[in-house]
Order: structure tokens, then C-alpha cells, then sequence
């Protein structure tokens, strides 16, 4: 838990740092394969290629590229169509994402998740019911498309690692990750990268900051941290970025949002999850006992 936790505290800014500083300013896609590229420089010193066998680096890198590649590319482009605090609020789906994946590589079906999920589409209509353009219906399906490429990352290194022998040193191996994400976001530039490049130290910064230390420490240590908690904790902790990124973005950046109108809309999407994670305990208790 203390990984997550952390991570979660280390994340909270990212929101506001790609929307403030780099959403509309810098190109996406040259904004992900910097990451990407810098996360890999942090970790290829770690890589020790004798604890890899051939089937674990395919699977490392497959999470990588989902994860980290294909979800970056979804992310960064919400930006562009949403607010900060519509895109966290519209993250508020990965917890009902991971719960099903990991019901689906179990071979069963909870209804009460679909239930959640539901309900979490009722909280988002809220809070632009009367005004969906374009931009915000679109912007809502593109988060999505990262929410689920985010949850079948970690779930899926979840299951890899509880695979693999206990001793494995998750830092020799993790490089592989960053390897498969570099991969798609090699291709991603190649074909839709533009030329809007950072033109200031501070975006400069900001790609060093996210790149190096949100990606390159801080999607190993949450992964890390996955493997050391269950199923519907990590659920949960996925939930617990939102209010944590909403006080960074109000508080520091103070940026302008129909405070009512959002607290309703959340409201509505955290009890849904409320029902999934109620959902979720009641259905362990006759296997715990």
C-alpha cells in the first residue's frame, strides 16, 4: 500500500503540469516518446538480461506498450479536448476496468461491476448535461480509451509476477516495460508526430520531471505495488489520484470549474464505485471464510 500511496501523492501534478504547460503547446505525441524515452534511460542501467527469458520479455513489453505506449497517446490527446478536471474525473472508470479484467482472466462475471459502471456514466452526463459538444463527448471516449489500456497494464504485470519465481528482483527486468512502451511511441511520432516543440526551460522541465520520475520511478514503484496488494485494493487506489489531483489543479493553478455541478457528478460516479467495491467485498467474504 505505502508504494501506491506514494505514487499517488507523486502523481497528483501530472494532471495539472500536462494541462497547464504542455496540452496544446507541445505536440503529443513528441510529448509521449520523450517520456517514454527518458523512463527507458532510467531503468536500461537496471536491466539484467539473464534473469529474462525470452516469453517474459514478451509479456513485459506487451504490458509496457500498453500501459504506458497506447495509454499515453489516449491521455495526452484528452487533454486537448477536455479540462484537467474533466479528464480526472472521467479516470474515475479504471477501477471498475480493473476489477472486470481481473474477473475476465478468472472466467467469471459480477453484475454488480457492470452495475458501477453505469452508474459512473450517469455521474459523468452531469456534469456537462447540458452542454455535450463534440469535443467533450469525444474527449470522455478517448479517456476511456486510456482508463482500459492503464488498467489491463497493471493487472496484466500483476499476473505476470505472480507467475514468476518470488525472488525475481522486479528492477532487473522492469526496463523491458519501458522498451515495449518506446515501441509504440516510436511509431506513434513517425506517423502523426507534428513540429510544435517545447520552446521554453519550464516545458523542458516539465518533460524531464514526467519523464524521468513520474514514468521512469513512479510506474515501477505502482506496479511494484500492485503485485503487493489484491485485487480490489488496487482497485481502490485507483480512485484515490482524483481528489488528489482535482486539490493540486483548484488550490495551486486555480483553475475556473462549476464547483456544484462537479461535486454532483462525482458524487454520483464514487457511490457507484462504493456499490463495486461493496460488491467486490461481499462476494470474497464466503471464499475468505
Amino acid at each position: 500500500m505505502t508504494y501506491l500511496v506514494g505514487v499517488t501523492l507523486l502523481w497528483a501534478f501530472s494532471f495539472s503540469l500536462i494541462g497547464v504547460y504542455l496540452a496544446g503547446q507541445v505536440d503529443s505525441y513528441f510529448a509521449v516518446l520523450t517520456r517514454i524515452v527518458l523512463a527507458t534511460l532510467v531503468f536500461l542501467p537496471f536491466l539484467k538480461w539473464r534473469n529474462v527469458r525470452p516469453a517474459l520479455a514478451a509479456k513485459l513489453m506487451t504490458v509496457g506498450a500498453l500501459q504506458l505506449g497506447i495509454m499515453y497517446v489516449f491521455y495526452y490527446k484528452s487533454f486537448l479536448l477536455l479540462s484537467v478536471p474533466e479528464v480526472l474525473i472521467f479516470t474515475i472508470f479504471t477501477p471498475v476496468y480493473v476489477t472486470l479484467i481481473y474477473d475476465l482472466l478468472n472466467k467469471r462475471f459480477s453484475p454488480g461491476f457492470l452495475l458501477a459502471a453505469v452508474g459512473a456514466v450517469v455521474g459523468a452526463a452531469i456534469i456537462r448535461y447540458d452542454n455535450l459538444s463534440e469535443d467533450y463527448l469525444l474527449g470522455f471516449l478517448v479517456v476511456q480509451g486510456a482508463n482500459l489500456c492503464f488498467a489491463m497494464g497493471q493487472v496484466g504485470y500483476k499476473v505476470i509476477m505472480e507467475q514468476e519465481r518470488a525472488d525475481l528482483p522486479q528492477h532487473t527486468v522492469f526496463g523491458l516495460f519501458y522498451m515495449g512502451a518506446l515501441v509504440v511511441g516510436v511509431i506513434s511520432f513517425l506517423i502523426w508526430g507534428g513540429n510544435k516543440y517545447p520552446t521554453t526551460s519550464t516545458q523542458w522541465g516539465v518533460l524531464l520531471w514526467l519523464g524521468a520520475v513520474a514514468s521512469g520511478a513512479g510506474y515501477f514503484l505502482w506496479n511494484k505495488g500492485a503485485t503487493l496488494v489484491n485485487a480490489g485494493t488496487l482497485a481502490v487506489m485507483n480512485n484515490a489520484l482524483i481528489p488528489a489531483g482535482l486539490v493540486v489543479n483548484l488550490l495551486i493553478w486555480n483553475r475556473a470549474a462549476d464547483m456544484p455541478r462537479l461535486l454532483i457528478g462525482s458524487g454520483v460516479m464514487f457511490v457507484a464505485l462504493y456499490i463495486a467495491e461493496r460488491y467486490f467485498r461481499n462476494r470474497a467474504l464466503p471464499a475468505a471464510s
